[in-house]
């Protein structure tokens, strides 16, 4: 298992660990800063020891990373990685706007399933099952998130399965949603954010979220 700092800090863009595995370009760490490929969100992007992570993947518990083929590591190898920093605050940020406008769109319609989700720096975007445009919802939609991240509401992460690694958000009066990515400490942090609906074909929904900046 590889230990998952991001979740113990989500704010560190650096980390000291030591190589517990190689094979090949693959390396395994003992624990790790850097966040690999899960539920929509973009893998971090950076350095161990000043090689360049071509690819992180979780495998079970573990998590994998290739680097380049002359990467030199080996087991028991001590090494620093350093992560993106500015890159990974806009994915927490986004990762957040997308799941609490995920959830008031539960509460607008009921009945809607979650089909797809990326989480990219420059955008976010949720995919869901509904028969008809959700055009005329999106201005509340967009009004209540923004009211939501206005009021700087702190956001509560843990384990509901620590063996696991099954994880939560929590906003009090609000909600309680499994999610094992990474997350700003309150709503203040994700600024203000805009909606755009895409038709993704028929009977699907997409809503592209976006940082006013």
């Amino acid at each position: 298992m590889t230990i998952k700092h991001f979740w113990i800090d989500p704010y560190a863009a650096s980390h000291q660990t030591t190589v517990t595995s190689v094979d090949g370009c693959e390396i395994e760490l003992e624990s790790t800063i850097f966040f690999a490929f899960s539920g929509g969100q973009e893998s971090d992007q950076g350095l161990i020891s000043d090689i360049p992570v071509i690819s992180a993947r979780k495998e079970g518990l573990r998590i994998k990373y290739t680097l380049p083929a002359n990467h030199g590591l080996v087991i028991g190898q001590f090494v620093c990685i350093e992560i993106d920093w500015s890159r990974r605050y806009r994915l927490m940020r986004l990762h957040f706007a997308a799941e609490l406008v995920l959830e008031l769109i539960y509460n607008k319609l009921s009945g809607t399933e979650k089909i797809g989700a990326h989480i990219a720096q420059d955008k976010a975007r949720i995919d869901f099952v509904w028969p008809h445009s959700i055009s005329s919802i999106l201005p509340a939609v967009s009004e209540e998130a923004n009211k939501i991240i206005s009021s700087d509401l702190p956001i509560h992460t843990g384990f509901d399965d620590f063996e696991n690694e099954r994880r939560y958000w929590e906003i009090d009066g609000l909600s309680r949603v499994p999610c094992g990515g990474t997350h700003v400490r309150s709503t203040g942090e994700i600024g203000q954010i805009r909606l755009k609906r895409n038709n993704i074909g028929r009977g699907k929904e997409r809503v592209d979220i976006y940082l006013c900046e």
